[in-house]
Formats: structure tokens, C-alpha cells, sequence
């Protein structure tokens, strides 16, 4: 077979780029902090004004007209995480257990200028790699699934990549939601 036939670009930015493999590790990276619930670690892998957003519609674009589950710029996202690690809520005394898995990724890239002029001398692009995170929980001695469509927009800057937004388009979005205890 043709090694064309074998080429792992999609959508325009193949998978062995190196800023794509970059954002991939960074993503698995933040998978890794979140199971372990290392809220803090988690938080740094941000960029500023980076928006964590759980849509209810899953079809939503425009989330500060919506309602959402989740719509965190860094000041709540902060408020969040210092919740879930103060041991004064109810999210953190009852915190779940996870372990997520994220595959299926589609890298879209570049998608345009966002960043600091990096060593090309023109600011570095930002691209979007869209993939599918399976979640399983325990928590109070019951198990439980959750799907989801991920799309993590990364940028790259002098301190490496960072999470520029996090959409998490839950599969189940508009059913009835429970106190979690974790992060998507």
C-alpha cells in the first residue's frame, strides 16, 4: 500500500506535526491531573483567559447566550477548583473516583493567529483537536458512564502549549444533572 494511503493528516494538519502531538499530550496530560484530582496542576495547564464551557445544547456556539452546565472563565474556573480541594463542600467530601479515556482525535489547524510572535517571527496559530472522552465513575459505591465530544482549543506560547478553551459536549447533556465531585 502506498505510504499516501497512510497519512495521518486530517482536516488539514497531519497528526504527526509536531504542535499537534504537543496539544495530544497536553490533553492525555490534563486527563492524567483530573483523575488524580490534581486540581491545582490542572488549573496551570491553562492559558489566560482560557473558557472551560459544558453546554446544555449541544449544538450551542455562542455559550454566553445560553445556558450552560459549566461556562468558567479563569476567575471561575479558579473558584471551582478551590471548592473542589478545600474539603468544605460537598464536591469535595464526596468526591468520585474516575478514570477517562480520550482517543478518536481530529486535529483542525491552524486556526489563526492567537498567540506571542514566536521563533518564525510571526505569532504562532492556535489549532483545535476535537476527540471523544469516555468517563467512568464511582461514587457512592455506584458506577457510572459518561460520553462526551471534547474540543480543546490549544496555543502555543514561550511557556509551551496551553488550554485556550475546553468545550465538553456531554452526550446525555439535557438530561437531569447530579452533584459530580469531579471535572470534566
Amino acid at each position: 500500500m502506498a505510504t499516501e494511503a497512510l497519512s495521518t493528516e486530517v482536516a488539514g494538519l497531519p497528526l504527526d506535526d509536531p504542535r499537534a502531538l504537543a496539544a495530544v499530550s497536553l490533553i492525555w496530560r490534563e486527563a492524567h491531573l483530573l483523575d488524580g484530582r490534581r486540581y491545582e496542576e490542572w488549573d496551570g495547564l491553562w492559558a489566560e483567559g482560557g473558557e472551560y464551557v459544558v453546554p446544555i445544547d449541544r449544538e450551542a456556539t455562542d455559550f454566553a447566550d445560553r445556558l450552560n452546565l459549566v461556562y468558567d472563565d479563569d476567575r471561575m474556573r479558579r473558584m471551582r477548583v478551590e471548592r473542589l480541594t478545600g474539603g468544605f463542600s460537598i464536591s469535595a467530601a464526596a468526591a468520585a473516583r474516575t478514570v477517562r479515556t480520550v482517543s478518536r482525535f481530529v486535529v483542525s489547524g491552524p486556526v489563526g493567529p492567537v498567540g506571542p510572535v514566536g521563533p518564525t517571527g510571526h505569532a504562532e496559530d492556535a489549532i483545535e483537536v476535537s476527540a471523544a472522552q469516555i468517563l467512568v465513575g464511582y461514587k457512592r459505591e455506584e458506577t457510572f458512564v459518561l460520553a462526551a465530544d471534547v474540543t480543546h482549543r490549544i496555543v502555543f506560547g514561550p511557556d509551551g502549549p496551553r488550554i485556550a478553551r475546553k468545550i465538553v459536549r456531554l452526550v446525555n447533556s439535557e438530561d437531569a444533572v447530579t452533584a459530580s465531585g469531579f471535572l470534566l
